[in-house]
């Protein structure tokens, strides 16, 4: 079938809204028609081959929308459902089978190959074959999912802002709450107050930490973290000793840091921040990191840990956060900004200026 999709012919171009031919839904895959889509960094990652997706490519990979058509062997959905979208996953491997599918030893190639779990790609453009990110390529009219990056969504949420949580909010949220599971009236401090870092902000809070210290370098960011639930807020742009000025708040350096800007030098500022014993967390795609592992993380014996997608499994963390959204624990809606899919470049260009946090493209 003819869709509308934003394809990404060339390294780091704009996206271009164009044509492209979608085939029909294969074993255990469906047919969705996408109500919206999350901008996340990792889309912007990829674009710039930071990330290397074979291009052309349809980016966006936390979708939303209503199930069309079910391709063969698919059990438990029907068309008209509305459902999110969410990483791939194999389900069969080790840490699959052991409830990690977030350390599913086919990720690379379920997310970042272009291609569909059998391998095969769905999307053309004139005679080329077109990636699709995250077996998802949500940034379009229509997408083909496999059953694995699937999520139902109830009926009194709003549909739209869903697809975010499939990602970015799971992540920071996922951190806290499935990671690191912060013992209560313990302290924390979360570096970039973007939707990833408010989301662990949020979570924090939800998980009882007495000291919840949010940096940035963006001051409307600092006072909606404050509202969200940051007890202290610092400003790395105007603040000479970031470091300093945590273990003023804690005394000897929080029990925790999580890391969300994915520079290096603020992920070796996360570590500084945290005491002996304590636990730095990166969730950004981080390149290059240079720190003296005796002074800094294996003398004072604190754990440096990367983590993929909040340790989630999303069929049952995605549920879990809209209950929480639903009893205003978790009120993710105060992220969103959003914008007409004809405006997608303009979406990307303002999170990447800090206009907006969490911007959505409604399709």
């Amino acid at each position: 079938m003819k869709i509308q999709a934003a394809v990404i012919f060339e390294k780091g171009q704009p996206f271009q809204i164009t044509d492209v031919e979608l085939d029909e839904p294969k074993v255990n895959e469906v047919l969705v028609k996408v109500t919206a889509c999350g901008v996340c960094h990792t889309d912007d990652v990829a674009r710039q081959q930071i990330i290397p997706v074979p291009l052309p490519a349809v980016f966006g990979h936390e979708g939303c929308g209503v199930v069309e058509k079910l391709g063969p062997g698919v059990v438990g959905l029907k068309k008209g459902d509305r459902v999110g979208f969410s990483f791939g996953y194999c389900g069969t491997c080790e840490a699959c089978r052991s409830g990690q599918p977030y350390g599913c030893e086919h990720n690379r190639r379920l997310n970042f190959s272009g291609t569909q779990f059998d391998g095969s790609k769905r999307l053309h453009h004139g005679s080329h074959e077109v990636s699709s990110f995250f077996g998802q390529g949500a940034f379009a009219t229509h997408a083909v999912v496999h059953v694995n990056n699937i999520i139902p969504v109830p009926d009194d949420i709003d549909l739209a802002m869903v697809g975010p949580i499939g990602c970015g909010i799971q992540t920071g949220a996922g951190a806290v709450l499935n990671y690191l599971k912060p013992e209560p009236a313990s302290s924390i401090v979360i570096t970039g107050c973007g939707a990833v870092g408010l989301s662990a902000v949020m979570a924090a809070k939800i998980a009882g930490c007495t000291t919840i210290i949010a940096t940035s370098r963006v001051d409307s960011k600092l006072e909606l973290a404050r509202k969200l639930g940051a007890t202290r807020v610092i400003n790395t742009k105007t603040a000479t000793d970031v470091v300093g000025e945590v273990k003023k708040i804690t005394r000897l350096g929080a029990n925790y840091a999580i890391d969300c800007t994915g520079v290096g030098a603020c992920v070796r500022q996360s570590l500084n921040c945290v005491r002996s014993l304590g636990t730095c967390v990166i969730v950004g795609a981080t390149q290059d990191l240079t720190i003296n592992v005796e002074n800094e993380l294996m003398g004072p014996g604190k754990k440096l840990i990367g983590v993929v997608e909040g340790c989630s499994i999303p069929q049952i963390f995605i549920p879990k956060l809209l209950e929480y959204y639903r009893k205003g624990l978790f009120p993710f809606d105060k992220l969103i900004t959003y914008y007409d899919f004809k405006d997608i470049n303009d979406a990307f260009d303002d999170v990447h200026n800090g206009k907006a946090i969490k911007a959505i493209v409604r399709m």
